[in-house]
């Protein structure tokens, strides 16, 4: 039987990428790698994560762009910056409170 792990980080959460400069918002969490061999392989093998872990679907920015990024949860860390994302598709699916944090809309929930 295969051990289950929970998430680290949570539908909302603002987080950073461990290695590459770029942070985001999680709308999404996969228990363990749910991509393409294909993208998997494309990763340096130095630096490819385990599979057998969380993943993360980010609305993701950097300084020149907005992108959405799948990442494992060993490569992301807390991002505690308080700085507001500029995200299109944030303010679509979330709503962010006085805190800075972000949670869904209620017209997204089940």
């Amino acid at each position: 039987m295969a051990k289950t792990r929970t998430a680290k980080f949570t539908i909302g959460q603002v987080v950073k990428h461990r290695l590459f400069p770029f942070r985001g918002v999680v709308f999404d969490i996969d228990p363990e790698f749910d991509n393409t061999e294909e993208w998997w392989l494309s990763i340096p093998e130095e630096v490819r994560p385990q599979k057998d872990q969380p993943f993360y679907h980010l609305f993701a920015e950097n300084a020149e762009t907005e992108y959405v990024a799948y990442v494992s949860e060993q490569n992301l860390l807390p991002d505690t910056s308080g700085q507001p994302l500029r995200h299109p598709q944030v303010r679509e699916v979330f709503e962010a409170d006085d805190k800075g944090s972000y949670r869904p809309r209620n017209s997204l929930l089940n």
